[in-house]
């Protein structure tokens, strides 16, 4: 609390103005976030496991996990860019790299065209796009409130001394 106080009348040694005193500063590693707003946000990640959309990637994930080719596929992948990375930086052969990343290529547009794969990846875009409307909401109504509030008329802080 000290730390805070300290902060609030700038003798924290930041080099930036925070308009007068009594604004308290924080640096993200001290900063305490309240209980209630905690619970809020697990709660709310709670409502969003249960959602839909994440039962429908849930589902899609547990069909690619079982489905040979796409493993195999995906297997061969990974083998690949080791492959690509060896001839890159190991024997300095771009000619050899070029082909295996022909080949991945190849092996990645046999993946993207199992029905299950674009399944999966639709439903991880899906998730991103509730997460990102999310905290959308979360960031404009913030955002919003603050705004009302800026346009109150406020009293001017008192004049700090060290």
């Amino acid at each position: 609390m000290a730390e805070q106080q300290a902060k609030q009348c700038g003798t924290d040694g930041h080099d930036h103005e925070h308009g007068g005193c009594g604004v308290p500063s924080f640096h993200t590693r001290d900063l305490i976030v309240r209980a209630d707003i905690l619970a809020k946000a697990k709660e709310l990640a709670n409502l969003i496991t249960t959602s839909d959309e994440v039962g429908q990637y849930r589902r899609a994930e547990e069909l690619i996990q079982g489905h040979e080719r796409v493993q195999s596929i995906m297997s061969l992948l990974k083998k690949k860019q080791k492959e690509v990375v060896a001839f890159e930086k190991t024997f300095k052969n771009e000619a050899m790299a070029k082909k295996i990343e022909q080949e991945m290529e190849e092996l990645q547009d046999e993946l993207d065209g199992i029905p299950i794969v674009a399944q999966f990846q639709q439903s991880q875009s899906d998730i991103n796009y509730l997460l990102q409307l999310v905290i959308g909401v979360v960031r404009d109504t913030v955002a919003e409130k603050l705004e009302v509030e800026d346009a109150t008329p406020a009293e001017e802080p008192a004049e700090c001394s060290n």
